[in-house]
């Protein structure tokens, strides 16, 4: 009896250590309020993927501007987040906060909106005038003012203020701003809105340049391999998804945004979904956020080598 019993037991532990070992392991992840940039996350929630791939996916939080992701990840309250390349390599470089870049999450996909009425007509015509970006050190940030060193205007000379992307419709409706750029769906909707009219898009302002990738915090990438690997790899599923099956992504990212199909569909077209970064173009990111002063002077060949994980150095981003 003694005997049946020890063997019993032996089982039930054996049995634990297995359904243990089996169990998924949970991932806090993030990702930008109503950004279309991050349809990915949501089609690899909604289809499953994260499931199947063996990892368990919360949402721990849902931020307005990568800056603010950026300090979820200094403080460790989540462990993954899709954000855009400027807030979180300057994080890395100023050591603020530590990520590992796995993959894109898209290129393109920004816009400068003016009011639908507006007699602005270039980007030498925002001298002087109020343009709003989600945050000081965001990809747009970087975007506008690449777009005003182009047009040959200095910064200096316009008045450029953080607002939320989902209050900038109602504030240039109001004439609060004269313009803004944000992510999409925003400047699509602000056209279909009858609000406003897009006067640049960011590919005319760089063309295929990278814009969010999916970071993962330093620690959980070292200390779990696995789950890192199964969050690339549901990653990259979605975003193939997304290619072959647009009509339903935009269902999913209807339910994600709140926003109409034709909304959704006229910014998809400003929008290439991705997953391999070019290291060249993130250098050429750093670059110019060294030149506006937002990261100190570092080895950017390094840095790079920091920021992107060796899993997302498989090509090129177009």
């Amino acid at each position: 009896m003694k005997k049946a019993l020890s063997l019993i037991a032996a089982a039930l532990v054996l049995f634990s250590a297995v359904y243990v070992s089996a169990a998924p392991k949970k991932v806090r992840l993030a990702y930008l309020r109503n950004d279309l940039h991050h349809l990915a996350a949501w089609v690899a929630i909604e289809k499953g993927f994260f499931r199947e791939e063996g990892i368990d996916v919360e949402v721990a939080g849902i931020f307005n501007a990568g800056p603010e992701e950026m300090s979820a990840f200094a403080s460790r309250s989540i462990d993954a987040g899709y954000l855009g390349v400027a807030p979180s390599t300057t994080g890395v470089a100023n050591k603020s906060a530590g990520v590992k870049a796995l993959s894109l999450a898209n290129s393109e996909g920004s816009a400068i909106v003016v009011g639908k009425d507006s007699t602005l007509r270039s980007v030498k015509d925002l001298a002087g005038k109020t343009v709003a970006i989600p945050g000081y050190a965001t990809v747009q940030d970087f975007l506008l003012r690449r777009a005003l060193e182009s047009a040959g205007v200095d910064a200096k000379e316009v008045n450029i203020i953080v607002i939320k992307p989902p209050e900038m419709i109602t504030a240039l409706g109001a004439r609060q701003i004269d313009a803004f750029i944000a992510w999409e769906p925003h400047p699509s909707k602000a056209a279909t809105g009858g609000i406003g009219r897009v006067l640049i898009t960011s590919g005319k302002i760089w063309k295929g340049h990278p814009c969010c990738v999916v970071a993962v915090e330093d620690s959980f990438y070292r200390e779990n391999p696995a789950a890192v690997k199964a969050l690339r790899k549901a990653h990259v599923r979605a975003t193939e998804f997304i290619r072959k099956n647009p009509d339903e992504a935009v269902r999913i990212g209807q339910k994600y945004t709140g926003m109409d199909e034709a909304t959704l569909r006229a910014a998809m077209k400003n929008i290439q979904y991705h997953y391999d970064m070019n290291k060249e173009d993130i250098k050429a990111y750093l670059q110019y956020l060294l030149g506006f002063g937002y990261i100190k002077t570092v080895d950017i060949d390094s840095l790079i080598r920091e920021y992107i994980a060796p899993e997302g150095r498989n090509g090129s981003a177009r």
